[in-house]
Parts: C-alpha cells; structure tokens; sequence
C-alpha cells in the first residue's frame, strides 16, 4: 500500500489528484490528498452521450494523465466516470490513484456485491465490474492495458450516453 501510494505522489501531473502524504492513526492507513471540486463525469455524461467536441475535450487530458501513470508502472485499476472531475475551470482530474498497484503487484479477486460490484482481496478495491478488463474479472494480473481497457468503456458511455456492457454482477457483465 505505503510503497504504491508514495509511486502516486510522486506523478505530480496536472490532470491526476495531487496526494499530499500516506499517514497510519489507530484505525488504519488513509491517504491525504488534493481536494477537488466540481462535477464527477458520471454526471456530465447526458442520456444520448456528449458531442464529439467535449468527448476531445475530456478525453484528451485523461489519456495524458493515464500515459504520465503507466510511464512510472502505476496502473489505476478502477478507472470509470464516478473516479473522474472536471473542476469549474475545466480541468480534468482523475481521482482514487489510492487503488493503483505498480504494475509488478499481481492480484486476483472475488466477487463482491451487485449493487455496487467491486471485485476485493485481503480487503483492497481492485475493480469496478462494468470497467474492468476481462483479464481483470477474471481475477488475472492487470497492466496498464486494463485502464486502456476501462478509458475504452468510458469513452462509449460517453458517445453514448449507455455502457457497452449490461449489468452490475460480474456473471452479467461478462455474459452480455
């Protein structure tokens, strides 16, 4: 946890929350980071989907930041919309980089809750079912192909305003 979160801190990228420092306290380790205010994606994206021009304009900053993390080996691991602001000003920032893992840590995981299906080990978030990978759902090591993988499924919902996958479970995920 310690050594992935101080691999984050050091990215210092315009477009990725800045984390200020790692601390322990008698419940446990918490990251303290940047605040950032304004409107999570997950509320941008319209019932039909954005037009082409505010997909660019989204888009292009989180390609940067995602290829700034995967050039030091950080590999997001839960990338979607609800993990992505846009301030007042129009900067993009993708947030949770507290979940990353360098991309030596493999992992595998089980299912979690439909409602909000996580797929967990030793209690660590690793994935939100409708952006992950396949190798991702299937509990296999993940790269920085997997946030690709996710920013692909971003962009859909964004064209179109739906996922490209149906459902919240991993079974329904996969089987659509």
């Amino acid at each position: 946890f310690e050594r992935e979160a101080q691999a984050v801190a050091a990215l210092n990228h315009p477009n990725i929350v800045t984390i200020h420092s790692v601390e322990e306290s008698d419940e446990g380790r918490f990251i303290t980071m940047e605040l950032v205010e304004g409107s999570g994606l997950e509320k941008l994206i319209a019932g039909d989907g954005m037009s082409a021009e505010r997909m660019i304009e989204i888009a292009t900053p989180l390609v940067r930041a995602l290829s700034a993390a995967h050039d030091r080996g950080i590999t997001h691991r839960d990338l979607k919309p609800a993990n992505i602001m846009v301030t007042d000003d129009g900067t993009v920032k993708i947030l949770d980089f507290g979940l990353a893992k360098l991309t030596s840590i493999e992992e595998s995981g089980e299912q979690g809750s439909p409602a909000t299906q996580t797929l967990t080990r030793e209690g660590n978030v690793v994935g939100t079912v409708p952006y992950m990978s396949p190798e991702q759902v299937q509990g296999k090591p993940v790269d920085h192909r997997s946030d690709i993988f996710s920013l692909g499924v971003i962009l859909y919902e964004m064209a179109t305003g739906a996922r490209p996958f149906a459902g919240d479970s991993a079974a329904d995920v996969v089987s659509s």
